[in-house]
């Protein structure tokens, strides 16, 4: 690590990481504040942020509504097993953590396509044998359900919540998102819950600029339409309040007609499969 706290050192220094194209999580790492991204990160980011100022409070936005979902669903919901698909790199206040203080008894598989957020989880929880972290790609559900770090932590006979939190505008339709969804939804047992937060604002010019800047980074940014996004709820039934805006899901600390510049820029929701 370099003075500052950031990853440092030319490309190859870290094996298998490339350090020439910016990623998604470590410039989502970035927006929050966090250290663990490196200068083409960081550099990506900054010409994000120069179209729109308003993505770290989007960003701390989307992860405030990850903590009250999974609160939800350890406490009133009875929920005792999370997969989290597209983890992103480690912060303070990880899944598996804010689950544990509603349910001491909660187990989570963490899940994301990038080495090295792979990597930092396997490292900080090597010691504990309710939390697994494997590196598997979401376009490719079947990788992740018949995994034996799956089998092992999480049992599909029994009711799970699936997080794909700030994910699925990293799928192009190309690649059939909602039938990935789909997929995962049919290996849930009776029960189960769906979380979702995805990025909208195609019709807010700076957003969409914003968005275009993912076209150098590891995975270009697709923007939905709330009744686009509605579609990946199929077979769930949306839980109050329904699919709304970025910050106002279950938000005590806001009125839920003021949602101001978070209006359109994305979308949250928690279904319950029946």
């Amino acid at each position: 690590m370099t003075a500052n706290g950031h990853w440092g050192g030319a490309r190859g220094e870290r094996a298998g990481i490339d350090t020439d194209t910016p990623n998604i999580a470590r410039m989502y790492d970035y927006y929050l504040g966090g250290k663990d991204n490196f200068a083409v990160d960081r550099e990506a980011a900054e010409k994000v942020l120069a179209l729109f100022p308003q993505l770290p409070t989007v960003a701390r936005e989307n992860r405030a509504f990850l903590g009250r979902a999974v609160r939800f669903l350890a406490g009133e919901a009875g929920v005792r097993q999370f997969v989290d698909v597209g983890a992103g790199l480690p912060t303070m206040d990880n899944v598996h953590r804010v689950a544990r203080r509603e349910a001491p008894d909660a187990r989570v598989l963490y899940v994301d396509y990038d080495p090295v957020v792979a990597a930092h989880g396997r490292a900080l929880l090597a010691d504990s044998p309710t939390v697994g972290v494997i590196q598997a790609d979401l376009r490719n559900p079947k990788e992740i359900l018949d995994h034996p770090e799956r089998r092992s932590v999480i049992d599909l006979a029994e009711p799970v919540a699936v997080l794909l939190v700030a994910i699925l505008h990293f799928v192009p339709d190309d690649d059939d998102p909602r039938g990935i969804v789909a997929r995962l939804r049919d290996a849930l047992a009776p029960g189960s819950y769906l979380v979702v937060s995805h990025a909208g604002g195609a019709d807010v010019p700076a957003v969409r600029e914003a968005a275009a800047e993912y076209q150098r980074a590891t995975a270009p940014m697709v923007l939905r339409s709330r009744p686009e996004v509605l579609r990946f709820f199929d077979g769930f039934d949306l839980v109050d309040p329904g699919l709304v805006d970025i910050g106002g899901w279950r938000n005590p600390a806001r009125d839920a007609q003021d949602t101001g510049e978070l209006a359109q820029v994305g979308w949250v929701g928690v279904a319950r499969k029946p």
